[in-house]
């Protein structure tokens, strides 16, 4: 019943928060919240559902090591270190600090401090990638902060005991006698150092070969559910075994996700944990909610509100120093400081956690979680400050600096990542000058010091063409990553600058179709030459001669893109073309045609 009940709440409201732009995490808690007075008449006990939905943190920390490739962090070591590093240190010290000379406790202050450090990574990068802004210089940096303030969840697990108070510890103690079997127990000290050293000894061997080996005899079945069974026992097994020897099961389920992230099951081992991840950490934002003490946050709105807005002014005023120390200009500041100046959904966790072991009183975590969930609630109306108020405040000054800069080149690419940095080398490589307009400061850095003119910023402002040259250019190769502005970006030029030949971008069938109403007509589909030589090699694998396979591939895209051109006079835009009869019907009409003279190709 309570099953059933927990997933019709999510099913009905986190679709309606994620359509609001508020993102899954705050749909769930608002979905927790709804169901709270359901759940106390119930008698529920929430409590308990919560206990077991934590172990969806636990293998969200698996997942997390599992990403963590030394590669990808050596590569990032510079903002990783430096601006994550910087921003976890800064604001936890400031958070404390002020708890300190308010009369706490400096444990209260600087777990307090460690747990209102971190932002949300759920609702950043879901924002972030929804709008477009995932590639730009704040986008990048705040990637950076969030990945070390993930890594850094851990060291904070391992060092709450430390902090845990004598007073507090004890009112908790029964709960911890009772919590599960125990290898530690009864031993003294140095005995239990040397038994929880031998268990972490034991994960790494194991992580390293033992694991891998189990992994690769189950691989060679192919049976997909016991690879499943597989991935879940190795996270249960690894989380059992650091609660037994008095460790935290996420700190050793994240060094077993490291001990793995370069093995040849990484990707699998994702697949299977992913869904049920992401149904327990849903179950458990749910219980967060249902447990919001709605009666002390209306006994306590002013003080409450406070130190929400407080906590964003603090992390807001840390992120614009430290953006503007790292070389973060403009707009992408704002973007970069506002975006990450919430708390996250890790602190529900460490807040929890932070109690058992007796390190907050339950009065402060109850305030606190308050705090938590109102600055993630506010985090949509951030994103929205931003994009309405600043972001055209700066658009406006860049314009009015734009008008300044001459720009002798006749070929604008628009984009400099995997397609637009080839077609660019290509050019360049033939003597041809060309301008590029990127979203990537290092990036553009980059391209700089080969001598190849870069602008950066947003390749749609119509601004940022002019300063480009584009009504004088020849030539618009559009290679941007979002298919709506791409969009934007052709209806513009082809409007505006109808003597500028445009190359655009089509990241699908259906995309080329909007870009020719658009008034784009020449239009490269990104995968289309690559999809057209793996039909042939299918053919000739299937026993055709090379010669009958480039023949047959010829004459499919010469009536694929006589297809296409019919097709895109009967696009509607902004309707689904199954739904209009007129496209259906010309659609399967093509399809028959093409069959017929695709088998009458001369063998």
């Amino acid at each position: 019943m309570l099953v059933f009940i927990l997933l019709c709440a999510g099913v009905i409201v986190v679709p309606i928060a994620t359509r609001f732009g508020l993102g899954s995490v705050l749909g769930y808690l608002l979905a927790g919240v709804a169901l709270s007075p359901l759940l106390e008449t119930l008698g529920v006990d929430v409590e308990s559902v919560q206990h077991l939905a934590e172990f969806g943190v636990v293998m969200m920390l698996f997942l997390i090591g599992l990403e963590l490739r030394p590669a990808l962090l050596w590569r990032m070591r510079g903002r990783l270190l430096g601006l994550g590093g910087s921003q976890f240190v800064l604001t936890a010290a400031l958070v404390g600090g002020i708890l300190w000379a308010a009369g706490q406790a400096w444990q209260v202050g600087l777990a307090v401090g460690l747990v209102l450090a971190l932002s949300s990574t759920a609702i950043v990068l879901q924002t972030l990638n929804e709008k477009g802004l995932m590639q730009s210089d704040g986008g990048q940096a705040s990637f950076a902060v969030l990945l070390f303030q993930d890594i850094a969840v851990i060291p904070t697990l391992a060092l709450m005991p430390f902090l845990a108070s004598p007073e507090l510890l004890g009112a908790h103690a029964d709960e911890a006698h009772e919590a599960g079997p125990s290898l530690i127990a009864g031993l003294s000290g140095w005995q239990a150092a040397l038994v929880t050293l031998a268990a972490v000894a034991l994960l790494i061997l194991c992580g390293r070969w033992v694991v891998t080996a189990v992994l690769r005899y189950i691989a060679r079945t192919r049976m997909r559910e016991l690879f499943t069974a597989a991935a879940l026992m190795i996270v249960l097994g690894v989380a059992l075994l650091m609660s037994m020897v008095g460790l935290s099961p996420a700190l050793g389920t994240f060094l077993a996700g490291v001990l793995l992230s370069g093995s040849e099951y990484r990707h699998e081992l994702e697949a299977d944990l992913n869904p049920f991840r992401g149904l327990l950490l849903g179950v458990f934002f749910m219980t967060v909610g249902a447990g919001i003490d709605f009666g002390l946050l209306f006994d306590e709105i002013g003080p409450i509100l406070g130190l929400t807005l407080g906590l964003i002014a603090l992390k807001t005023a840390v992120l614009l120093v430290l953006g503007q120390v790292f070389g973060i200009r403009g707009s992408d500041r704002w973007m970069f400081a506002l975006g990450l100046a919430q708390a996250g959904e890790f602190g529900f966790v460490l807040l929890a956690f932070a109690v058992a072991q007796g390190v907050l009183p339950e009065a402060l975590q109850a305030r606190l979680l308050l705090v938590v969930a109102l600055s993630m609630l506010l985090t949509p109306g951030l994103f929205i400050l931003y994009e309405r108020v600043l972001a055209p405040r700066f658009d406006a000054r860049q314009k009015r600096e734009a008008d300044e800069i001459e720009a002798d080149a006749d070929i604008i690419i628009a984009g400099h990542g995997r397609v637009g940095g080839i077609v660019n080398r290509m050019l360049r490589g033939l003597g041809y000058k060309t301008t590029v307009i990127d979203y990537s400061a290092e990036q553009l850095e980059f391209l700089s010091a080969f001598g190849i003119r870069v602008y950066f910023g947003d390749a749609t402002r119509p601004d940022l063409l002019d300063a480009a040259g584009i009504a004088r250019a020849r030539l618009l190769v559009i290679a941007i990553d979002d298919k709506e502005r791409t969009t934007e970006l052709v209806s513009y030029v082809t409007r505006t600058y109808p003597e500028v030949h445009v190359i655009a971008r089509a990241f699908d069938r259906f995309h080329t179709y909007e870009l020719w109403a658009a008034g784009c007509r020449d239009v490269i589909r990104e995968t289309y030459d690559s999809s057209l030589r793996t039909g042939r090699s299918a053919l000739e694998a299937l026993g055709m001669t090379r010669e009958m396979a480039e023949r047959r591939t010829r004459a499919f895209e010469t009536l694929d893109r006589t297809s296409m051109l019919e097709l895109a006079q009967l696009h509607r835009l902004g309707e689904p073309n199954h739904e209009n009869p007129e496209y259906t019907a010309k659609a399967r009409e093509m399809q028959a045609l093409m069959e017929r003279q695709l088998r009458g190709v001369e063998e």
